[in-house]
């Protein structure tokens, strides 16, 4: 046998060119598509304001991020956080992310998002499998894939 011979084989390295998780080429720059949730189990004057606040101060605060696209605040009012039976636009929020037409939601807490924890379980690794970001602002706790949203875009 030859001693100059390597007994490794060739190997052709091909780069990526997709991004694994939207399917968008990887050097194509678009602004991420955010969405907020907001929610209050109650219609008192006090949940009132809370309902209107988040509201507002979602809406704003997206809008404000020049590299991310404003979506909608999907919001239920007067609705519990037990379940998602009756909570319409959580649902539709859910869908649409599904959907691939939100890449990261944010919304004031765990408990805004879901009381049950079955659901957030559930419904946090339905959105993490699609490579869709959640941010709990209130107890400045992400969920992300790695490799697609850096939480330090989020927190300001």
């Amino acid at each position: 046998m030859n001693e100059n011979y390597a007994a490794s084989p060739r190997i052709t390295v091909f780069p990526a060119t997709l991004n694994r998780f939207t399917a968008t080429p990887i050097t194509e720059k678009r602004k991420r598509r955010v969405a907020a949730y907001a929610r209050v189990s109650t219609n008192s004057d006090e949940q009132k304001t809370s309902y209107e606040a988040q509201v507002s101060y979602y809406t704003d605060y997206i809008s404000a991020k020049p590299d991310w696209h404003f979506v909608q605040v999907y919001a239920d009012k007067g609705i519990t956080g037990t379940n998602t039976k009756h909570r319409e636009r959580f649902n539709d929020m859910i869908a649409d992310a599904l959907a691939g037409e939100i890449d990261l939601i944010i919304t004031k807490s765990v408990s805004r998002f879901a009381r049950n924890t079955v659901t957030l379980l559930t419904t946090v690794r339905d959105l993490r499998r699609m490579g869709i970001g959640i941010y709990f602002a209130q107890n400045r706790f992400s969920i992300f894939s790695k490799h697609y949203i850096n939480p330090s875009e989020i927190q300001s």
